[in-house]
C-alpha cells in the first residue's frame, strides 16, 4: 500500500512539475514586463547582499518609499497607455515589496535601531526618521501583502480600462498610499508622523471614492473621512500631551517626559481613540464594512491587511514605546481587553448575518483587529502588575497574529475580487457551484477560510493559540477581581473562534459548493492569469510556512518586545525550532509540523481505507431526489438559513427586519401565487452610539445656524463685538 502511495505520489509530482515549468517559460515569454521586473528584484537582492549588514537596512527601506512614489507617478500616463498601469505601476510596487523585506528584514533580524533625517518640514523641525525592529517588522507587513497586489493587480484592473473613472487617479492614489504607510513606520517626531498619517488617510480616500457614480460610495467615502479625521484630531491631541512633557517634538524627547498619572492617562485614552478608530475597533469601526467593500478588490486587500495594522503600530509606538510601561496601569489592560473582546465577538457576529461578500469579510477585520487587541490588553496586564515576561506573550501574540491577519484577509479580499470580477455578483446567495468553474480559486480561498478559522496547521491557530496561553497566566495577577475576569475574555475568543469557523463554512458552502444559484454563476469562467493565481498563491504558502513553522518568527519577535519593554519570553520556553513552549514546555508546547504530518498520515490512511485498491469501479448517480424530480437550486441551503440559529440566539445584539410577502390571487384570494422572503440585519452600535450622536450634531447645527441672518447690520454687528472683546482681553 505505502509503495503504491509512492509511486503515484512520484509520477503525479514530476509529471505537474514538468508541466508547471513549461507553462512558466512560455508565460514569461509573453510577457516581457515581467522579466523586466524579476531582473530588477535580482539587482535589488544583488545590491543588498554587497552592502550586507545593519547599515543596508535604511537604504533599501527608503528605496522602498521611492519606488512606491515612482509608482504612482509613472500611473499618471495610465489613461492614454493602461499598460503603464497595468506592468510598469504594478512592477515597481513589486520592487518596493521586495526592497521593503529586504530594509525591514534586516532591522528585525539585527535589532538595529538607525537615525536619518531629511531637510524637509518646519525651519526649525526637520523630518526625523528611525528604524528599529518594531518599525521593520510592520515593514515587512506591508511588503509581503505589497507583494501578492503587485502579481495580482495587472490582470484585476483591466476591468478599469474602458470605464468611466481615470485609472491614472488609480494608480496615483494607490502609490501615495502606499508610500504613507511606509513613512508612517519611520516617522520619528509628531509633525512629520502626522504629515504622513494624513496622506495615508486622503490617498485612500479618493481609492474609496473611485467608483463615485453610486451614492452608496459616496457615503461611505464621506464616513470614512470623517471617521479619518477625527481620528487624526485625537492623536494630534495624544501627541500634544507628550510634546508638552516632553518639551520637543521627537519621539525622542517624548520617551524622557515625566508624565503625571492623570496626564499619562489622558494621552492614553486620546491615543486609544485615535488609533483604534483607524484601526476598526468597537464602536469606532462603523467606517470599515462601509468602505473596504465599495473600494476595488486590491485596495480592499491594502486597506484591511495593512492599513489596519499600521493604526496598531501606531498604538503599540505609542503606548510600549513613547509613554513606556513604568506609566502603565492596570485599567489600560481592561479598557483594552474589553474593546478587544466586544470587537472580536460583535464583529463575527455581524459578519456571521452578512450576504455581501466583501462586508463579511470587512466585518471578520473588526473581528481579528480585537483579537491583537486582546493580546496587547493582556500584555498590559501584565507589564502593570509587574510580570515582564508574561506581557512579552501577549504582545508577541498581538505581533503574530498582525501578520496573519493580514496575510490570510488579503488572500481573502483577493479571492473575493476574482469571484466578484467573474459573477459579476457581490451577494452570496446568488453565487453557488464555483468550485467546478474555478478550482484553483476555490482552493487558494478555501487556505484563507481556514487560516482566519484558526484551524491547525494554518497559521491562524498560532496567533490565537498564543494569545490563550496569555491569557491562562491569569493566576499570575496579584488581583483577585483580574484573576476573575480575564478568563471571561478567554471565554469569549473562544466563541469567536467557533462563530468565525461557522461563517468561513457557511461562505465557502454557498459560494463554491452546490449548484449555481444565478445566471452569472452558471457562466462563471476561471481565472486564467498566472500571476493572479501567483499573487494568492503566495499568500496561501505563507498561511502553512507561518503555521507549521512558527518558533523561528516567535524568536524574532522576542526582539522588538526586548527593544520596546526590555522584557522577552521566559528562559524556561526555549525547546528547539519545532516545538513552540511561550511559557515552559511542561506547561503547553505545540509541534505543528508534527501535526500537520499527523493529519497527512490520517488523511493518507483514511482515502486507502475508503478506497481500498480501486477494484471496483465508481457508480456516478445523482442524487436521490425523493421523487419529487430533479434536484435545483432553490432546494439548497441559502446563507440566511444557515445563519438563522445564530440570528435566534444572538436576537438581542441585532437590528433585524424580517419580512415574508405573499402574493394571493383566485376569487376568494385563497391561492398563493408565490412568497419573498426579506432580511435585513444592521448594526445595533448605529442605533446606541451614532445616530444619538447625529442627531445632538444636527440639533446644534440647526442653533447655531439661526445666527445666520442674511442681514449684513447683524453680520458687522458680531464683527465690532467681537473685536470690542478681544481688545478687553488683550489690554
Amino acid at each position: 500500500m505505502i509503495r503504491r502511495l509512492v509511486t503515484q505520489t512520484y509520477y503525479h509530482v514530476s509529471h505537474l512539475s514538468g508541466q508547471a515549468l513549461s507553462e512558466a517559460f512560455a508565460f514569461l515569454r509573453q510577457r516581457p514586463q515581467l522579466i523586466i521586473s524579476l531582473a530588477g528584484a535580482v539587482l535589488l537582492i544583488s545590491g543588498y547582499w554587497l552592502i550586507a549588514g545593519k547599515g543596508a537596512a535604511m537604504p533599501f527601506t527608503l528605496l522602498a518609499i521611492g519606488f512606491s512614489l515612482a509608482s504612482g507617478l509613472v500611473g499618471l500616463g495610465a489613461d492614454r497607455h493602461p499598460r503603464l498601469l497595468r506592468h510598469t505601476a504594478f512592477g515597481l510596487l513589486g520592487l518596493s515589496g521586495v526592497a521593503g523585506l529586504l530594509g525591514g528584514g534586516t532591522a528585525l533580524i539585527g535589532g538595529v535601531s538607525l537615525d536619518f533625517s531629511l531637510p524637509l518640514g518646519l525651519p526649525w523641525l526637520a523630518w526625523h526618521l528611525h528604524l528599529d525592529a518594531l518599525a521593520g517588522f510592520f515593514l515587512c507587513v506591508i511588503s509581503v501583502v505589497l507583494l501578492a497586489v503587485a502579481l495580482f493587480g495587472p490582470h484585476y484592473v483591466q476591468e478599469y480600462e474602458h470605464g468611466p473613472h481615470p485609472l491614472s487617479l488609480l494608480a496615483l492614489a494607490t502609490g501615495l498610499f502606499i508610500a504613507g504607510m511606509q513613512l508612517v513606520l519611520l516617522a520619528a517626531d509628531a509633525f512629520f508622523f502626522m504629515i504622513a498619517w494624513e496622506l495615508m488617510s486622503v490617498a485612500s480616500y479618493f481609492l474609496v471614492a473611485y467608483s463615485h457614480e453610486h451614492a452608496a460610495n459616496r457615503h461611505a467615502a464621506f464616513i470614512y473621512l470623517l471617521m479619518a479625521e477625527i481620528g487624526a484630531l485625537l492623536i494630534i491631541l495624544a501627541y500634544g500631551v507628550l510634546v508638552g512633557f516632553g518639551d520637543g517634538f521627537t519621539f525622542e524627547q517624548m520617551r524622557h517626559a515625566e508624565l503625571t498619572p492623570l496626564w499619562a492617562a489622558v494621552a492614553f485614552v486620546l491615543a486609544l481613540g485615535g488609533f483604534g478608530m483607524k484601526a476598526g475597533i468597537v464602536p469606532l469601526h462603523a467606517w470599515l464594512p462601509e468602505a473596504h467593500p465599495v473600494a476595488p478588490s486590491h485596495i480592499s486587500a491594502l486597506m484591511s491587511g495593512v492599513m489596519l495594522k499600521v493604526a496598531v503600530y501606531g498604538f503599540i509606538r505609542f503606548t510600549f514605546d513613547l509613554v513606556g510601561p513604568e506609566h502603565f496601569h492596570w485599567g489600560w489592560g481592561v479598557a483594552v481587553l474589553v474593546a478587544g473582546s466586544a470587537s472580536a465577538v460583535l464583529g463575527v457576529l455581524y459578519a456571521l448575518m452578512q450576504h455581501n461578500l466583501k462586508r463579511l469579510l470587512a466585518y471578520h477585520s473588526v473581528e481579528n483587529i480585537g483579537i491583537i487587541f486582546m493580546g496587547l490588553g493582556l500584555a498590559l496586564l501584565f507589564y502593570s502588575d509587574g510580570k515582564p515576561t508574561l506581557g512579552a506573550i501577549g504582545l508577541i501574540a498581538a505581533l503574530y497574529h498582525t501578520l496573519n491577519h493580514a496575510i490570510f484577509k488579503s488572500l481573502l479580499f483577493l479571492g473575493a475580487g476574482v469571484i466578484l470580477q467573474r459573477t459579476h455578483e457581490s451577494d452570496i446567495e446568488h453565487m453557488g457551484g464555483l468550485i467546478h468553474r474555478m478550482p484553483i480559486t476555490a482552493v487558494l480561498f478555501l487556505i484563507g477560510c481556514v487560516s482566519i478559522s484558526a484551524l491547525p496547521p494554518f497559521n491562524g491557530f498560532v496567533s490565537e493559540w498564543l494569545t490563550y496561553q496569555a491569557a491562562l497566566q491569569v493566576s499570575a495577577l496579584d488581583s483577585g477581581v483580574l484573576r476573575s475576569f480575564v478568563p471571561v475574555t478567554a471565554a469569549m475568543l473562544a466563541l469567536t473562534g467557533g462563530l468565525a469557523a461557522a461563517c468561513f463554512v457557511k461562505v465557502f458552502g454557498v459560494v463554491f459548493l452546490g449548484k449555481p444559484r444565478s445566471h452569472h454563476a452558471h457562466r462563471a469562467r476561471r481565472l486564467e492569469s498566472s500571476s493572479a493565481l501567483a499573487g494568492m498563491g503566495w499568500l496561501a504558502v505563507l498561511c502553512l510556512l507561518l503555521g507549521v513553522l512558527p518558533t523561528p518568527l516567535v524568536r524574532l519577535l522576542e526582539g522588538v518586545s526586548l527593544q520596546l519593554t526590555g522584557a522577552g519570553l521566559p528562559e524556561t520556553a526555549s525547546r528547539g525550532w519545532l516545538w513552540l513552549a511561550p511559557v515552559s514546555p511542561e506547561n503547553a508546547s505545540y509541534a505543528a509540523l508534527l501535526v500537520m504530518l499527523a493529519m497527512g498520515l490520517a488523511w493518507l490512511l483514511s482515502y486507502e481505507w475508503l478506497h481500498p485498491g480501486h477494484e471496483h469501479p465508481e457508480r456516478i448517480a445523482y442524487p436521490w431526489d425523493c421523487g419529487f424530480g430533479e434536484l435545483n437550486e432553490r432546494m439548497q441551503y441559502t446563507a440566511s438559513a444557515f445563519a438563522m440559529p445564530f440570528r435566534r440566539i444572538f436576537a438581542d445584539t441585532l437590528i433585524v427586519d424580517e419580512k415574508i410577502e405573499k402574493n394571493i390571487a383566485g376569487p376568494e384570494q385563497l391561492k398563493v401565487t408565490g412568497i419573498r422572503y426579506h432580511l435585513h440585519v444592521s448594526d445595533l452600535l448605529w442605533r446606541w452610539f451614532y445616530e444619538p450622536v447625529a442627531k445632538a450634531l444636527h440639533w446644534a447645527v440647526r442653533r447655531v445656524g439661526k445666527i445666520q441672518t442674511g442681514s449684513i447690520r447683524v453680520y458687522l454687528g458680531y464683527s465690532f463685538f467681537t473685536l470690542i472683546f478681544l481688545l478687553w482681553v488683550i489690554s
